[in-house]
């Protein structure tokens, strides 16, 4: 890495390469709108949410019970 030569901008020597920049920025943005959507649809489908939790709580203990034997087993 101390070979590769990075393009600076000005004195103060950051790095200002467009496509980084733009792809960073990219990715900020697609971060931030798939936690509002995320957000938007756990208030929307609250109680689905809450049946889905409740189903899966017998088949986790179930997991579980069987990672502990295999454990156990050994």
């Amino acid at each position: 890495m101390a070979a590769e030569e990075k393009k600076c901008c000005g004195a103060e020597k950051t790095c200002c390469d467009p496509k980084k920049t733009l792809a960073t920025l990219f990715k900020v943005i697609l971060g931030l709108v798939f936690l509002v959507l995320g957000g938007v649809a756990i208030l929307k489908f609250w109680g689905e949410l809450l049946v889905i939790i409740k189903g899966g709580i017998g088949l986790f203990l179930i997991l579980a019970g069987v990672i502990i034997l295999a454990i156990a087993k050994e």
